[in-house]
């Protein structure tokens, strides 16, 4: 079973992970395809709008991963993007990303 994504692509890979935490899924005969290794949504890892980012965290949710791709991402202290299901902003888990651009001013 491949566990690893493109270095070019995203810069951290699944191996990255606990390979000990990868090795019960080794055994099995099952072929896993990992939602974030699919070419085709490889950007919403790392998407500006939030219903982009709020459809990567869905797609995480059934990861046989999730617990072990957060905890790495907690660990290197990832700057940014979805991450076994949550949003990292400078390395910590944060609620909701916030948009593009200067916060608007709140009038006085």
């Amino acid at each position: 079973m491949s566990l690893t994504m493109s270095d070019a692509a995203v810069g951290t890979t699944l191996s990255a992970l606990n390979p000990s935490a990868l090795s019960a899924s080794e055994d099995s005969d099952l072929d896993v395809t990992l939602p974030c290794q699919v070419s085709t949504t490889m950007d919403l890892w790392f998407a500006e709008g939030g219903a982009d980012v709020e459809r990567a965290k869905s797609m995480c949710t059934d990861c046989p991963l999730r617990a072990q791709c957060l905890d790495g991402a907690l660990e290197r202290r990832e700057p940014w993007g979805v991450w076994g299901g949550e949003v990292l902003v400078d390395g910590a888990v944060v609620a909701r990303k916030r948009g593009r651009g200067r916060p608007r001013k709140i009038a006085a």
